[in-house]
């Protein structure tokens, strides 16, 4: 099956539809193509028949074109993956309650990861003398936007065909609004099915865009630009910012005119070269050694939309209130709200600038006085693996080895992976982890990632660990369906090893025997087949990859695979605990 010139991806084209009437649904397809929605990623369900007939029948597939998913949470994770690739916007439909139900983790991680996402749910019919016997009934919740209220920035349920049409355009705007985030719309199943006199015109989507980027008032602005103009010791924590390959020139420029340096986050995407010469050390999910001691020497700390500013100054200084004067750049509390903690301990600033990063960077940069260059070039922090086992470091190896001379966007990464294990010289080397910590997203996001990528040139790679693989697997199903190349590394630790480490911990904490913390954790006995889950799927499964000698080939067949145009999945028996040394990760730590 060929792809398809426009979409980029394989087609399902329905056959030529008659016109036959107009229906509710047809105007909201309608208004979802005025809005230029590529995709919507779905699991099929029963109370949006209306809406899929319509975007079959009614738009034939195209502009919006679904993508089939074999799970809500995975139709979530493409949406999300395709948003932390391209910084634009998709859709993910879910079924009623129930698939709304199965999705929550995927939208939980998309709000907190600020990512924009259009979620279009179903219900009812809401008139009861409409619903069908026992099923209508179970699939119908009185205040169905409850279940997502708490992590998303709106939802709706509309009560006609017009306020469908209105919700959406709302919906839309809202989303695409930083601080970024999913919203969700409700669409009666009565309201889709009903039948209308005639088609209304589709809305001008271009009169409900979203607004241009705030910039700071100008008082802010100097107040900012006088802190980092006296200080001697500025310190740059770059955190959420665009995938804009502008406003990572801005923020280089930036900081070597300031000659600031820099500390960056593994949670976030890649927003700064990492072996630049103002680069504070690797970056990890916690400050490293190297980060936390530049941290320490600051006197003016600049935050970029960083996650945890607090907390990272706690890791710095401790429970003493630190040294440095704080500058602020985030709109991220415009979201602040109180059924989710993801915002983290308030912030001590001393100028606070409620603005995206990519506004600010480019008025810093114009204002703020030039410096002599002090920092000299340095060279790497990665130790080298040992030789004769296939540990996480060995992979990373392996990986960088094989992809000296590729485009690679790195859309995953386990949690005892180090910063030091690879190098970020783009805005698209690495996309970050999934925002909320639910394991089982990275297949999905890396998917979405494919989805976004398809067609430049970079390939979309994950490195995750094998309890993130097997939750979010079928998302490979998706991948093979529509001619999505990616390659999937698993790191098998045959166990929730970062959960093991925890029993260790607290067995030592108990005086208890640690050599019981595999219990509950391991995932072996019998041990899965990764590849063969992969192929069964229609991948190219690889594995299981249990020597060394064997890696390198391995990861090279891989690569080359989804050069060719497939889905790869290689099953690397990772040994746990062969990793330390290595700073700022524990120890063999994927899940």
């Amino acid at each position: 099956m060929n792809d398809d010139a426009r979409t980029g991806i394989r087609p399902e084209s329905p056959a030529p539809a008659q016109p036959s009437g107009a229906w509710g649904s047809d105007a909201i397809a309608d208004a979802l193509r005025a809005l230029a929605i590529p995709y919507l990623a779905l699991n099929p369900g029963a109370s949006y028949r209306g809406l899929h007939d319509s975007l079959v029948n009614h738009l034939a597939n195209r502009d919006p074109q679904m993508v089939l998913c074999l799970h809500e949470e995975s139709a979530v994770a493409i949406a999300h993956g395709y948003a932390k690739a391209s910084d634009r916007m998709m859709g993910a439909v879910l079924h009623s309650n129930v698939g709304l139900m199965h999705a929550t983790m995927a939208i939980f991680n998309a709000w907190c990861d600020r990512v924009p996402m259009l979620l279009l749910g179903a219900t009812g019919p809401w008139d009861e003398t409409r619903r069908r016997p026992w099923i209508d009934w179970t699939h119908t919740a009185a205040d169905q936007g409850a279940l997502v209220r708490g992590y998303t920035k709106w939802d709706s349920q509309p009560g006609s065909v017009p306020g469908a049409c209105e919700a959406l355009l709302r919906a839309a705007q809202i989303a695409r609004t930083a601080p970024y985030g999913p919203t969700y719309v409700n669409l009666d199943a009565g309201l889709q099915e009903a039948k209308l006199e005639a088609l209304p015109t589709p809305p001008d989507a271009s009169r409900y865009a979203p607004p241009p980027a705030v910039v700071p008032a100008p008082d802010a602005l100097a107040q900012a630009v006088g802190l980092l103009d006296a200080a001697e010791r500025p310190v740059i924590l770059a955190g959420r910012v665009s995938r804009s390959l502008q406003g990572w020139r801005e923020r280089v420029a930036l900081a070597e005119r300031l000659q600031a340096r820099v500390v960056t986050d593994l949670k976030a995407a890649a927003a700064f070269p990492t072996d630049h010469p103002l680069h504070a050390g690797p970056p990890g999910v916690f400050l490293t050694p190297q980060a936390a001691a530049v941290l320490r020497e600051a006197d003016v700390v600049l935050a970029l939309d960083w996650t945890d500013v607090a907390g990272t100054l706690k890791q710095a200084w401790g429970a003493d209130a630190p040294t440095a004067r704080v500058i602020n750049v985030s709109p991220d509390a415009h979201l602040h709200r109180g059924w989710s903690l993801d915002y983290q301990a308030p912030v001590q600033a001393d100028a606070y600038l409620m603005c995206e990063p990519d506004a600010v960077v480019p008025l810093l940069r114009e204002a703020v006085r030039a410096r002599p260059t002090q920092v000299q070039a340095r060279g790497r922090d990665e130790p080298a693996p040992r030789s004769d086992v296939v540990s996480l470091a060995a992979l990373a190896r392996a990986f960088d080895a094989a992809t000296a001379q590729r485009d690679v966007c790195l859309t995953r990464v386990p949690l005892g992976w180090n910063g030091a294990y690879r190098h970020f010289r783009h805005p698209l080397d690495y996309i970050g982890l999934e925002g909320g910590g639910g394991v089982g997203a990275g297949p999905g996001i890396t998917v979405g990632a494919a989805l976004a990528l398809k067609g430049t040139g970079r390939l979309p790679v994950a490195i995750l660990g094998d309890g993130d693989f097997l939750m979010g697997n079928t998302a490979v199903w998706t991948a093979c369906r529509y001619g999505l190349p990616c390659l999937f590394l698993v790191a098998n630790n045959r166990s929730f090893y970062n959960d093991e480490l925890h029993q260790e911990r607290v067995a030592r904490a108990r005086g208890r025997p640690v050599e019981n913390k595999w219990i509950g954790q391991r995932i072996a006995d019998p041990d899965i087949d990764i590849a063969a889950m992969g192929a069964a799927q229609g991948a190219q499964g690889i594995g299981p990859v249990e020597t060394p000698e064997q890696l390198a080939r391995a990861v090279e067949d891989g690569l080359a695979a989804v050069e060719r145009g497939r889905v790869c999945v290689v099953d690397v028996r990772v040994q746990p605990g062969y990793d330390t040394g290595m700073p700022g990760a524990p120890s063999g730590g994927s899940r």
